[in-house]
């Protein structure tokens, strides 16, 4: 009787997986091609909007894609503190980055948002194309001292033109719980700039892992935190930086972790 059980438990459970598979790949197909269906069919008059329109098209399409995976993979969405958000002032966004979620859903509440990513995306059809158009800062990683200077130079100008420019410290994606490595370039912008910094948690690596065709059903978050303080050194800053975010995005993880919905305990090594 208890071999019988375990089978059928271990049929279920890969069923399960298989399901979830299916509806996974054909959310990764549909989100795609949404996104390269829309920036073919608005390509005519995008180019020739102001900028503030564009952005509209923009959003527009962010919004289909959580609505996508809404509908199909049975994700659900919370987004908190976008009062922290300066309103009418230029501020940087720097966002802890665990999946591709954050990159396009994290505009949906910036009025004039711009992005610091590599140059090379730049280059991509339609999606570098619609980059230029909303005149993004692009940075060649490849020479560190020159795209210091760019991205610095970039920054400064659209900071003072009241943008809101979204920056991952840490550089590219991380697995949720790895060990957090912030890079110079938000702290010479801290500096520079005298920026606002409004430091950005959350748990998106969690149901929508890098690099995995696999999405998990269950609560993504967003949050907004409050900005820090200006005048700080740049160890300080550094410190205070990582410090907010990280606390937050483990509070937020292990919130998830103990929820009706939680994650795969592989995906969050604090909480395997």
């Amino acid at each position: 009787m208890r071999v019988h059980i375990r089978l059928r438990l271990h049929h279920l459970y890969i069923s399960g997986l298989i399901l979830l598979l299916f509806k996974s790949v054909i959310f990764n197909i549909i989100f795609h091609l949404n996104i390269l269906v829309q920036l073919i069919f608005w390509s005519p008059i995008f180019f020739f909007l102001p900028r503030e329109d564009g952005w509209k098209i923009v959003k527009g399409i962010a919004w289909t894609c959580l609505w996508f995976q809404h509908k199909t993979i049975g994700s659900t969405f919370d987004f908190r503190g976008i009062e922290n958000i300066p309103e009418n002032a230029g501020c940087i966004i720097a966002a802890k980055h665990q999946s591709t979620w954050e990159t396009y859903t994290m505009l949906l509440f910036l009025a004039d948002p711009s992005y610091i990513l590599k140059r090379e995306l730049l280059f991509l059809p339609f999606f570098g194309w619609f980059a230029w158009k909303m005149d993004v800062v692009g940075v060649n990683r490849g020479r560190k001292g020159e795209a210091l200077a760019s991205m610095t130079r970039n920054s400064r100008v659209q900071y003072k033109e009241g943008r809101q420019i979204v920056i991952y410290p840490e550089g590219t994606r991380k697995k949720p719980g790895a060990e957090p490595n912030y890079k110079y370039g938000i702290v010479h912008l801290y500096k520079e700039l005298d920026a606002t910094i409004v430091p950005a948690a959350l748990n998106s690596g969690l149901y929508w892992p890098r690099r995995s065709w696999y999405l998990y059903p269950g609560e993504l978050v967003l949050e907004f935190l409050k900005p820090i303080e200006k005048g700080l050194s740049k160890d300080k800053f550094k410190a205070t930086l990582e410090n907010a975010i990280e606390t937050a995005t483990n509070k937020i993880m292990d919130d998830s972790a103990s929820s009706k919905n939680p994650p795969p305990k592989h995906l969050y090594e604090k909480s395997a």
